[in-house]
């Protein structure tokens, strides 16, 4: 027996296989894993829905904002519907955004989270019922293996021990034989020792024997009932995997707009409206409303000048007292806290709710119109306003003169103001080009 046993034979080889005891716990934390999934599912879910939620916001102010400004900016026509057509675009991909982070929420999210509550039933001590359930099935099927198994291990401890003790004695009765001081007495008493030794190691090596058979004996049980649990395990899991792939499929019809009609439609329409844009019908309307095509009010011979402007100014102050505004063509708004004026539409804000005499004459001191010449020679366009009475001032819109005693000027030009605002709302004011005229006194603002 000496020569057989090696130290080595102690030595325990680590083993990760599911058989092992205690290493059906992965199996069982699986289930708490699945429990943890949906909630990392929900959470996925629902990031990506405000993400779509933010974009959809982000398109509707990008959209807004730049079709205020090219309605404002100087591009026209054809051309100008094109571009427009972007901010269309945006505005509709919006809300398909929206109607995305709404599937994704209240379809999605909610179906994990109905089915996440069905599947996993919490304890009132804490923890899951399955995975309890499933941590008995599987100490209940491992723990007669695993008692045999300790009975094995203490058995072929013992015997290892006694292979030990076995070379000890031996190698002690043959150091005592090349010693001439011992006595026959002791070298008997050795080699009873190692006799005893050889009995041990045989009585211990019979029942490490029989512990494995009987170990060997219980193993097809044990991998029987140990099968079962796994397979409850992992049927459960298919259960998960298979919903999982359900939900992940549905997110991605979701997600996917290439395949929703009215998505194609959007860029059917885009293109559509970009390639109606025309050079050729876009020159032609600015010739006809900006260039030579625009109709004029040739010079012709007329009565004194004073006649003529006493005219102009019945005319004006008698069209503000028909209505409750002046209807102002040419206006441009280029501002966001003022009357809503485009190139495309007439208002008359700055005239809403003001109150005008009923009579008048021009002999208020504070009429632009009124001459202060006593035969009625003096201009009131004439340069004399005295210098301290002149502020500076700039546009906040684009003004086009309606009459030929009106100023026209664009947003952000300079000019001076050589009279107070009259009880009509207009002013008298020189350009920077020596051009003196009336003009609306809200639409301005002093330099600061």
């Amino acid at each position: 027996m000496s020569g057989s046993y090696d130290d080595s034979i102690g030595v325990e080889v680590s083993s990760d296989s599911f058989w092992e005891v205690g290493n059906y716990k992965r199996t069982v934390k699986r289930i708490d894993d699945g429990h943890r999934l949906c909630n990392d599912l929900m959470n996925c879910i629902h990031e990506r829905a405000r993400i779509e939620k933010v974009y959809a916001q982000q398109l509707t102010e990008w959209a807004k904002r730049w079709k205020q400004l090219v309605e404002k900016g100087p591009q026209y026509g054809t051309v100008e519907r094109a571009w427009c057509a972007f901010m269309s675009e945006a505005e509709k991909v919006s809300e398909l955004h929206l109607e995305v982070k709404g599937s994704l929420m209240n379809e999605d999210f909610e179906k994990i989270k109905n089915w996440q509550k069905e599947a996993f039933h919490k304890q009132m001590m804490g923890g899951f019922k399955e995975t309890k359930e499933a941590e008995d099935g599987f100490r209940k099927a491992q723990k007669p293996w695993a008692k045999k198994l300790k009975e094995v291990e203490a058995a072929k401890k013992a015997y290892h021990a006694a292979c030990k003790e076995e070379k000890l004695a031996i190698s002690r009765e043959m150091n005592s034989k090349a010693d001439p001081a011992l006595n026959p007495e002791q070298l008997k008493k050795l080699q009873d020792k190692v006799e005893r030794s050889k009995q041990d190691v045989l009585k211990m090596k019979e029942k490490y024997e029989k512990s494995l058979k009987e170990l060997d004996n219980a193993t097809p049980q044990y991998m029987e009932n140990m099968e079962q649990v796994f397979e409850q395990c992992q049927q459960f899991e298919e259960k998960r995997l298979r919903f999982f792939r359900e939900v992940l499929l549905e997110v991605q019809k979701h997600l996917d707009l290439s395949n929703v009609a009215s998505y194609k439609n959007i860029y059917r329409e885009l293109e559509q409206n970009i390639k109606t844009a025309d050079a050729v019908e876009d020159l032609r309307w600015f010739r006809a409303n900006q260039g030579p095509g625009m109709s004029m009010n040739w010079p012709q011979f007329e009565d004194d000048e004073w006649s003529a402007d006493l005219n102009r100014t019945l005319s004006r102050r008698e069209k503000k007292k028909a209505s409750d505004g002046v209807t102002l063509t040419g206006i441009n708004q280029t501002g966001d806290q003022v009357p809503q004026l485009n190139k495309h539409s007439s208002v008359s804000s700055y005239e809403k709710n003001q109150s005008y005499p009923t009579d008048w004459s021009d002999e208020e001191s504070n009429n632009p119109f009124s001459s202060t010449d006593a035969n009625g020679d003096t201009n009131p366009f004439d340069e004399d306003t005295s210098p301290a009475m002149e502020v500076r001032v700039r546009a906040l819109y684009d003004y086009e003169g309606q009459e030929q005693d009106e100023l026209s000027f664009k947003a952000g030009d300079e000019l001076t103001k050589m009279e107070n605002e009259d009880e009509q709302g207009w002013c008298k004011g020189r350009l920077d080009n020596g051009q003196v005229g009336l003009y609306p006194a809200n639409y301005v603002e002093p330099i600061q």
